[in-house]
């Protein structure tokens, strides 16, 4: 439905001191996604997954690339031709309170969305309560209750489920989950994740979940795809249980390895993969930009550019010049 080529973003600094300094978000990431599928973007804080998710569901602009939505270059449309195709990729927010409008009650916020459906598809008035009902009672909430309610008298969880209610106002065929249960207590995030798996299976819809927690990635779609993001640059891309299994980049086992431990029922990895120093942008980087960080580097690591390719005999594509798999996650005492 949707695939991105050599996508480029750069922001520059404000202030007054650091003011005018460019921060590369993305390096010319490549990334499709198939109608109905699941793709997973994961990476540490500030690697770039939320602006590519971002440009993906239409609210961010780039420099340079291209996207293609079911066949249609957006560059080739002005920006009022283009809505119609962004309106089926809707973004379901990290923060569920800061996303809902506090002066409005849960039917109010719903029944915008769903008037300008009814207007594009001629129904009638009376539809839009019904299918503000149908769509909570979707996200497995109770319209009678929800509805005359205000974002501030729901719980964690309720907000993220009216979100998502909203998304569905227009029908898309496309969700883009940012972080979506990293605001909500533990004990929901379950619910949440098995409602976006439902809805994917029940209605069709692909979903592209942004997230640095590997567990969830593999919940949502563990028979799609994973892009491992590092500071805006794809340096490994393959099936979600291919890379989580059997990682070959240093910087993918390096986030495998820093997933806590259940002391009593785990055993680490015996081949655990620590930075060897903490990041730092500032730098400049004329190689692998993980090349500094990386316990296995070389001098070819800081001096030339690892192209993102299949090669070395493993299933999934990788940059990096000697890729190795590594034993670096946890297993189960009884299976080790």
């Amino acid at each position: 439905m949707i695939r991105g080529t050599g996508i480029v973003k750069t922001f520059k600094q404000r202030g007054s001191v650091l003011a005018g300094r460019e921060v590369k978000a993305l390096r010319g990431v490549d990334f499709s996604i198939e109608k109905g599928g699941a793709v997973s973007f994961i990476g540490e804080s500030g690697c770039g997954k939320t602006t590519l998710g971002r440009i993906i569901a239409g609210l961010e602009t780039y420099d340079s690339g291209e996207i293609v939505i079911d066949g249609t270059a957006m560059s080739a449309l002005k920006p009022r031709a283009r809505q119609p195709y962004f309106r089926r990729i809707q973004l379901i927010h990290q923060d569920p309170y800061s996303a809902l409008n506090p002066t409005r009650t849960i039917h109010q916020t719903l029944h915008a969305p769903l008037a300008l459906r009814a207007k594009q598809t001629r129904r009638p008035g009376s539809w839009i309560d019904t299918r503000a009902a149908e769509l909570l009672s979707l996200v497995g909430l109770d319209p009678g209750y929800v509805l005359p309610r205000y974002p501030h008298q729901l719980s964690g969880g309720m907000r993220q489920r009216v979100v998502i209610a909203r998304a569905l106002t227009v029908d898309p065929e496309m969700l883009v989950a940012d972080e979506a249960t990293s605001m909500i207590d533990v004990s929901l995030r379950l619910g949440i994740l098995s409602l976006l798996k439902d809805l994917r299976e029940r209605l069709g819809v692909s979903v592209l979940f942004i997230t640095h927690d590997v567990a969830t990635a593999r919940y949502i779609g563990g028979d799609g795809d994973m892009y491992v993001i590092y500071r805006g640059q794809i340096v490994e891309r393959g099936k979600v249980e291919t890379i989580i299994s059997s990682p070959v980049h240093p910087y993918t086992q390096s986030l495998l390895s820093a997933i806590p431990v259940l002391h009593g029922l785990e055993r680490p990895g015996e081949q655990r993969v620590v930075p060897t120093e903490a990041l730092d942008e500032s730098k400049s980087d004329d190689g692998c930009l993980f090349a500094r960080r990386c316990p296995f580097s070389t001098d070819r690591c800081t001096s030339e550019i690892p192209l993102l390719a299949r090669s070395g005999g493993f299933a999934q594509e990788h940059s990096c010049f000697y890729p190795e798999r590594r034993n670096v996650v946890a297993t189960p005492l009884e299976a080790a």
